[in-house]
């Protein structure tokens, strides 16, 4: 068994959206890699923190198969939208778990 390694991204102040979305990778298979910290969801970071945190979610992504974007209501922020053209340019393929409409995505990409 070689099962795909996926990374999540997305707005940290989504904390339960990632867990259910960790759950649901994990549970289909996956080996899932993810943001350990969650500053918009209260975690204290400081601008350094910040930095250090940005360049690690970039080596996960390296890690990964694949990036699956927790974006529900079709939410994107600057941060993420780095990350998934950081994907795109190393040819990672990426998926949403929301659609615009904010119904939840059928298939992978």
């Amino acid at each position: 068994m070689n099962p795909d390694v996926v990374c999540l991204c997305g707005s940290t102040r989504f904390r339960s959206e990632f867990t259910e979305a960790n759950r649901r990778e994990t549970m289909a298979g996956r080996i899932v890699v993810a943001p350990g910290v969650f500053a918009h969801s209260g975690d204290q970071l400081t601008e350094d923190d910040k930095q250090r945190l940005d360049e690690l979610h970039f080596r996960k992504i390296d890690m990964a198969d694949s990036v699956l974007v927790v974006n529900p209501g079709g939410y994107i922020g600057d941060s993420t939208r780095r990350e998934i053209d950081y994907a795109h340019r190393t040819g990672k393929p990426v998926a949403y778990t929301y659609s615009a409409t904010d119904r939840p995505m059928t298939g992978r990409v």
